[in-house]
């Protein structure tokens, strides 16, 4: 669990379904003028150095991010704006940093990560003096514990590596349980799509879990599984009603435009009524 580096992955196209939603949410939050908290369970290093020898081994970002910055797709001018000046050095923000540029007067997050390397470089990117709290803390304990928040307004984001095959189950308990102490909090739940039946499960999880108001929103690039992680997708319990409309009419370009063959992969699905 705490070999995964995200480094290699930073601005992949996993990145830009995860932060799309991620902005288009907090934007949402601040249509409100009452201060709102941010819980990121797994904030990893908060900046990443897109021309470090682990982010150009793979070279992920080139079809990703910055291949979306070649093209004029609508609809993504929330997320350009937080992480143009960024790439324009060479940087790619992780959701910790993108969230603290968007932070208000009395909005508050809390970052927490496992990573004894990781948590110095989330610490200088992130930590700020009763703004950002930086945790070297288990994120999924840490979450139950910050919930209820102050502001009685929460959105959680959970991004775990999923090395440990048991993540999948752990991810549904832990929201359940969260759940119980804020239902009101908007929970953001990112997976990856390397094996079908891991999310059909996952799916089903959700679906029986008692919690209400669940949307899925995934986009891919390719169907070949020996490729590895060629889609990924968000889970969201209590989502903004304005996300899947955006979704539906934005994403299918994004996916077309980074898929390998010109074909457009986008699922939006309603897995629990409200």
């Amino acid at each position: 669990m705490l070999s995964y580096q995200h480094h290699y992955h930073a601005g992949n196209h996993a990145d830009v379904i995860k932060h799309w939603i991620l902005v288009e949410c907090i934007t949402y939050f601040q249509l409100k003028d009452k201060p709102f908290d941010y819980i990121d369970t797994h904030a990893g290093a908060g900046l990443y150095d897109l021309k470090s020898k682990e982010a150009l081994k793979t070279g992920e970002s080139i079809n990703g991010i910055l291949k979306l910055e070649q093209l004029s797709l609508p609809g993504l001018e929330n997320l350009q704006e937080v992480i143009r000046p960024f790439l324009a050095h060479d940087q790619y923000p992780g959701s910790p940093l993108i969230t603290k540029q968007m932070l208000r007067y009395g909005d508050h997050a809390w970052l927490y990560e496992m990573h004894p390397q990781t948590i110095v470089e989330l610490k200088e990117h992130c930590e700020q003096r009763k703004v950002c709290y930086v945790k070297f803390e288990d994120g999924f304990k840490g979450l139950t514990t910050v919930l209820p928040t102050q502001s009685k307004r929460a959105m959680v984001l959970i991004d775990p590596s999923y090395e440990i095959k048991s993540d999948y189950q752990t991810v549904v308990d832990v929201i359940v349980k969260a759940h119980k102490k804020a239902p009101n909090t908007t929970f953001m739940l990112w997976y990856p799509v390397v094996k079908r039946e891991q999310i059909d499960e996952l799916e089903h999880n959700f679906k029986q879990s008692g919690m209400k108001n669940i949307q899925l929103f995934e986009m891919g690039v390719a169907d070949d599984e020996e490729k590895g992680m060629t889609a990924s997708g968000m889970i969201i319990v209590n989502p903004p009603w304005t996300l899947a409309k955006k979704y539906n009419e934005i994403m299918p370009a994004v996916s077309k435009a980074l898929s390998e063959d010109n074909v457009e992969r986008c699922r939006f699905e309603q897995l629990v009524e409200e």
